[in-house]
């Protein structure tokens, strides 16, 4: 696919449009913030949610043969022993001697800092999970984790979801919730964020019915990105090398996006093989295989996993969605989001905000209106400034109630993208809008 980005826009300018309006702001900023955790604002909250809304559906609601999941964050800590983060889950980092800044290894060329040029002390292993403790009393509190993937939270539910939704293979459990990891290569926005959001499918195949399955869930997968409106010139497919491979990892193929930093990882699709599942029924002592009634046939199951991250996916569309062109002689900025995802689905604006019955009306239409999207009123600034307003957060439709409108009934619908303008009755305008958010 291109090499070359549609839209020329950098990370810094997508931040500041996310900062200025409400989509995310820098955690704990009035205290200086913390590195590379995020919180979402008014607007950024919703776009994430109708992602996430967006992958159930696609995940579960419109197939027959996924469940899912809400797992807890903690964990007892041998299920990190069973899965390998306890003993393998690190980086191996080095110190500068001079300006005491830490690196990873296999980011660095040579024995000097990259950054002033002091020697790098030894490398040394650096565990990814974050610890805490689960009590009170201090001495006698146990150590656990903060669980850096929400995989682990199905497999060992395995069986629970077996006996209690009587499925069999294949089907798959779907979930979306919170990871962190300790990362020291961090930034480039939410990219790599130290706590994030994953959305995360495993799905249970037979032994010998995996690759078929494996080449599904890549092509599915893809699908999905192009299906949000991102562009398929900006995504691509990129297959793990022998050597690039996880340990449990039998093939892997990422989806990338071409970022402004290049080509970067949106998901990953695994086929996982049945590492999971024998670990887990080994250390846990819970047989963890599947019984076929039918054939008399006893197997441990295959998993195809695609994972992908909720706040890569947030960004990727804020890139590709960012529109900037020039019209009458002014700059217009825009977020061309699929109107599913848009964080806002209408603006309901009075042209004359000192005219009780417009306004009475606005208000009115609003309230018509609302319901199962977000709908807003706003009279705080001229209309062509409204205009561009509700443009940049990727509004799709503004409503506009005028004069004429106490006589006729009708108002002005005006489309984002198109700027184009209708004349429709107020009746019908909440049947109307239900056409066209789809």
């Amino acid at each position: 696919m291109g090499e070359d980005r549609m839209v020329n826009v950098e990370l810094k300018e997508i931040a500041n449009l996310c900062k200025r309006r409400g989509f995310i702001f820098q955690d704990s900023e009035i205290y200086g913030g913390i590195g590379s955790v995020w919180d979402y604002g008014p607007l950024g909250v919703e776009l994430k949610k109708n992602v996430k809304e967006s992958w159930w559906k696609s995940m579960v609601y419109d197939r027959d043969d996924v469940e899912g999941l809400d797992a807890a964050i903690l964990m007892n800590p041998e299920t990190w022993k069973a899965s390998g983060h306890v003993g393998s889950f690190a980086d191996m980092l080095s110190d500068c001697k001079e300006c005491k800044k830490r690196f990873r290894v296999d980011h660095v060329k040579g024995d000097k800092c990259p950054e002033c040029g002091g020697a790098l002390l030894s490398p040394k292993s650096f565990n990814l999970m974050f610890k805490t403790q689960l009590g009170s009393v201090e001495g006698e509190a146990q150590e656990v984790y903060l669980r850096p993937e929400t995989a682990q939270g199905i497999f060992v539910n395995f069986a629970n979801i077996l006996t209690t939704s009587r499925r069999k293979p294949p089907f798959g459990v779907a979930q979306i919730g919170k990871s962190f990891r300790n990362e020291i290569t961090t930034g480039n926005f939410t990219f790599r964020s130290r706590e994030f959001e994953q959305m995360e499918l495993e799905f249970f195949v037979k032994p010998g019915e995996d690759e078929k399955w494996y080449d599904y869930w890549v092509n599915e997968r893809l699908n999905w990105y192009v299906s949000l409106g991102i562009r398929k010139e900006n995504l691509r497919l990129r297959e793990h090398e022998k050597d690039e491979l996880a340990h449990y990892a039998k093939r892997c193929h990422d989806i990338e996006y071409l970022f402004p930093m290049g080509w970067s990882e949106l998901e990953g699709v695994a086929n996982r093989k049945d590492f999971d599942l024998k670990q887990h029924s080994q250390i846990s002592g819970q047989d963890l295989n599947y019984f076929d009634t039918a054939t008399g046939e006893r197997y441990t199951p295959y998993v195809i996993e695609p994972s992908g991250g909720v706040d890569r996916a947030v960004l990727a569309l804020l890139l590709d969605s960012y529109r900037k062109e020039t019209v009458k002689d002014r700059e217009r900025v825009f977020l061309s989001l699929n109107k599913k995802l848009a964080p806002i689905k209408a603006a309901v604006l009075p042209l004359l905000k000192n005219n009780p019955g417009i306004v009475e009306m606005a208000h009115k239409i609003r309230e018509d209106i609302k319901g199962n999207y977000r709908v807003v009123y706003d009279d705080t600034a001229a209309i062509g400034r409204l205009y561009r307003r509700q443009d940049e957060i990727g509004t799709p439709f503004c409503v506009t109630v005028d004069v004429e409108s106490l006589t006729d009934g009708k108002v002005t619908v005006r489309d984002r993208d198109t700027m184009a303008q209708e004349r429709i009755e107020a009746t019908r305008l909440k049947e109307y809008l239900s056409t066209k958010i789809v």
